[in-house]
């Protein structure tokens, strides 16, 4: 247990005052472009919690005995963990990156640390699991990413920090050595997701059920705004040091090289990269018999991401032995075998330089703009002047049809032209699309939008 020495700050209040974030280096565009480029990834959430099938918040939902939780460890064998099949899914779905929850909000490790022996390698499996996903990643040709979560619900001072304030630095010390571990043990990591770096679940209430996360909590409120107990910038100005290509999201009280959008699409924005991470079964953590996204829903979020400008996290639970559903594994095949077809018309591309609408939008790369017609809008006007149109194309099935005069480019497609999931139709321009973008805010309150 940590205990502030003397002159230390000893209460969150003098801690907010006392810290003095240093400037953390960005990233250049071409560190940067990899991510851009990318628009499709795989998020893994698994740990001890995919034992219990009831999601990986069960150990807060159900109120569960630390201890009892804790010895589910024993039960770990991760008799069918295979990195390799899942980097291989990944692979054939048409992602270009992974990112694995090296350690979720209960604690529970997937690798090799010195802050204690929960973890992988004193589970009944004794593995480093992110080790072999590591390898598994790198050997199918894929970014490697890592989710981490700073907070950990066996602290009492992560609910309580001003009453158990050495405990809570307790908790924020294993958080930094942990991190230290990640970024100097594995390799070369591409990207860190943070996830957790609220205090107090952003204001805790009491009431019939217990303690609750309040409904109505402010992200101004000093529990929320968690920089300073954090000291992220130093953190990340540190791991910067140590992983110089790597990027960071916005959840670890910095603004981050890149935003989440949580289980939601948004508008278009270009200013910043951003990711919109969902699931595939419904829920993170492994729940026997949810239902799954249908493919046309996988097409349609995939697409409607990428012509705003940002990248789809697709998550898939694997079960407590560490294997994804066969469901799983043949509804991502059949993405892929999509994105065999389609693929060039959203990889490496840009969205723009229309503005998306209810039908669908755009992506544009060098000359070339491809418009994405999800509905069966029958009319589409994309306005706007980008040089002349010289020639454009669709699947002769679709009978499209394209117009362009001095005020925008309209195209038409009759009765019965429709795709059934995405009308994709290629307008090639005389020269490249010159466009300043489309900046935007974030209005979230997970990892405080676009900073504090």
């Amino acid at each position: 247990m940590n205990h502030p020495s003397s002159g230390a700050p000893s209460s969150l209040r003098e801690l907010k005052d006392a810290y003095r974030p240093p400037r953390v280096p960005g990233p250049s565009p071409d560190q940067v472009r990899w991510f851009r480029d990318a628009k499709f990834g795989m998020f893994i959430h698994w740990g001890l919690y995919s034992l219990l099938g009831k999601g990986e918040w069960v150990l807060f939902n159900e109120r569960m005995n630390i201890g009892e939780y804790g010895a589910l460890a024993a039960r770990f064998s991760a008799d069918e963990f295979d990195p390799r099949s899942w980097a291989r899914t990944a692979k054939a779905a048409g992602m270009q990156y992974m990112v694995f929850t090296a350690r979720h909000h209960d604690g529970f490790a997937l690798f090799s640390t010195k802050t204690g022996t929960f973890h992988g390698g004193h589970s009944a499996a004794r593995r480093d699991f992110v080790a072999e996903y590591v390898e598994a990643c790198r050997a199918e040709g894929l970014k490697v990413g890592l989710y981490y979560s700073p907070m950990d619900w066996r602290f009492p001072g992560y609910f309580f920090p001003e009453l158990y304030f050495d405990d809570a630095l307790a908790m924020r010390d294993q958080c930094r050595n942990q991190l230290r571990e990640l970024m100097t043990q594995y390799g070369k990591i591409d990207l860190l997701w943070f996830d957790g770096e609220w205090l107090a679940h952003g204001g805790i209430s009491w009431g019939p059920d217990g303690w609750t996360r309040r409904a109505d909590f402010s992200r101004d409120e000093l529990y929320f705004r968690t920089n300073y107990f954090w000291q992220s910038e130093e953190l990340l100005a540190e791991i910067r040091h140590l992983q110089p290509d790597i990027l960071f999201n916005n959840r670890f009280g910095w603004e981050g090289d890149f935003h989440v959008r949580e289980r939601t699409i948004g508008g278009l924005r270009t200013d910043k990269p951003w990711d919109s991470n969902d699931c595939l079964a419904r829920s993170w953590g492994w729940m026997p018999g949810t239902p799954l996204l249908s493919l046309g829903e996988c097409i349609k979020n995939l697409v409607s991401i990428v012509v705003r400008d940002g990248n789809y996290l697709l998550n898939v639970g694997p079960t407590g032995e560490g294997r994804i559903e066969e469901r799983q594994e043949k509804r991502l095949a059949q993405v892929g075998r999509w994105l065999e077809q389609h693929g060039k018309t959203l990889y490496g591309t840009r969205g723009g330089p229309f503005p998306p609408g209810d039908w669908g939008g755009t992506t544009y790369r060098g000359r070339t703009v491809f418009v994405h017609i999800l509905g069966k809008a029958g009319r589409i006007e994309l306005r706007g002047h980008f040089g002349r149109l010289i020639s454009f194309s669709s699947p002769p099935s679709t009978g499209v049809s394209v117009i362009q005069d001095q005020e925008m480019v309209m195209v038409l497609v009759p009765p019965g032209g429709h795709d059934p999931w995405d009308t994709i139709v290629e307008l090639q321009f005389e020269s490249d699309i010159v466009w300043a973008g489309h900046a935007a805010g974030e209005d979230d309150i997970y990892g405080k939008a676009d900073g504090l």
